[in-house]
């Protein structure tokens, strides 16, 4: 419990990719997409409770977990386990920098190590955008943060995306766009 109350004062995160403890079972926790955290279906509402959840919080396969050194249970995430509030952007073009900010109060600039990506609804076409944020567990980009990217986003070998971290991220077909 140390490290998680070190993780809680800012000091890092707990190793949670080297803790392996025996599975106890699922508990009735939920992250809807939105990035609301509920406990046997009522909101958490306390954010620092919720940002020490985040700092255990572990992905294997398709499933996710809060692990400890001793123990691990299984919850349930709608979506991803995040939600992208806002980004800053430094630079232009190639040179620029994303600089992701997420609801449990992590940061994590767009690149080769937290690539962007986007995944289209099949029947409406909707893009829903996220951000790897840490240790497999990506963050939804909102809404309003994403109609903010379209602005900064340019087309680049067929594709309308973002640049950030040396890297190009594509977000949509160039020839999907509507003209104008």
């Amino acid at each position: 419990m140390a490290s998680v109350k070190a993780a809680q004062k800012g000091k890092g995160l707990p190793p949670v990719h080297k803790w392996d403890p025996p599975f106890c079972g699922d508990l009735d926790m939920r992250i809807a997409r939105d990035g609301t955290w509920f406990y046997q279906g009522t909101p958490i509402g306390r954010p620092g409770l919720v940002r020490l959840f985040s700092t255990i919080l572990k992905k294997e396969g398709d499933k996710y977990f809060l692990v400890t050194p001793v123990e691990k249970v299984g919850i349930t995430v709608e979506d991803a386990p995040f939600v992208a509030v806002d980004f800053e952007v430094a630079g232009e073009g190639r040179d620029q920098a994303l600089t992701f900010h997420t609801n449990v109060g992590d940061a994590a600039q767009a690149g080769p190590d937290h690539p962007i990506r986007v995944v289209r609804d099949e029947k409406t076409g909707e893009p829903s955008p996220y951000i790897m944020i840490r240790a497999g567990l990506e963050a939804l980009i909102d809404r309003k943060s994403f109609y903010r990217l379209v602005e900064i986003g340019a087309h680049h070998d067929g594709w309308f995306g973002l640049w950030s971290g040396g890297a190009f991220f594509g977000m949509i077909p160039s020839d999907e766009l509507p003209e104008g």
